[in-house]
Parts: structure tokens; sequence; C-alpha cells
């Protein structure tokens, strides 16, 4: 069971990285509709690779249990062990990964931020900033 825990995990991550891949290619190529139906989809991922990663966990806890506490590395077997090291690498650039596209993010919004504040400028409170004012060149009269 443990092994197939691994291997679906793996999976998880993986598919995760290359829709994080699809999405930085996207937003690069301002595509946010597709970013944003990919969203539901990687939150499925996370959510099935966090319920993976806790039966994992418990299956590790067993074995170590059972083996009257005998070290992690004298419990599993060589491609156990190899998988868990995958896991690991594999996490890692999915965390790579999602600090690259967090950039991008964070640059988007910052773009349609300053661009929204252009054309509604906002009050602003010492160094806080209030509601847009309304802007009069948008006004329509019925």
């Amino acid at each position: 069971m443990l092994s197939h825990y691994l291997k679906t995990s793996i999976e998880d991550i993986e598919n995760l990285i290359e829709l994080t891949n699809k999405d930085i290619t996207d937003i690069k190529e301002a595509k946010h509709e597709e970013v944003f139906k990919r969203t539901k989809i990687k939150n499925d991922l996370v959510k099935s690779f966090e319920n993976k990663k806790s039966m994992l966990d418990n299956e590790l806890i067993k074995l170590v249990k059972n083996s009257d506490n005998k070290p992690l590395e004298e419990i599993l077997d060589s491609s156990q062990q190899d998988m868990l090291e995958e896991m690991k690498n594999k996490l890692f650039t999915l965390k790579q990964k999602n600090k690259e596209y967090a950039r991008f993010v964070v640059t988007v919004s910052e773009f349609y931020n300053s661009l929204l504040d252009s054309v509604f400028p906002r009050d602003m409170e010492g160094y806080q900033r209030l509601n847009h004012k309304p802007a009069s060149l948008l006004k329509i009269r019925a």
C-alpha cells in the first residue's frame, strides 16, 4: 500500500508541476481565462495529494511502530526509498515553479491595480487607501 501511495502522490505532484508550467506560459501571453479554468483542477489535485500524503504518513507511522522503532531507512525497500526521494525532489521543483508563477501573478496584479488607480483615483488617508473616487468622466446620466 505504501508504494501505491508514493506512486500516486508523485503523479499528483507531476500534474501540478505541468499545470503550473502551463499557467506560467499563459500568464505571459495574457491568457488569463485559461489560468482561471485550471484553478479548480489544481485545487482538486492539491486536495488529492493532501489526502494521499495523510494516508502515506499513517502507513509510515504503522511501519515504524510495528518494527520496534527501527529507522525508516531499515524498514523501506530500495524502491520505496527512491520514490520517497523522488517525491521530495518533485515537491522542491513544484515549490520553485510556484515561486516563479507567484512573481508573474504579483506583477500582473500590480499592473491592473495601477491601471485601476489611474482611471479611478483613490483618496489617501495617511498610508491607508480608501475606496476609489467616482470618475467624473465615466458618469452616465439617464
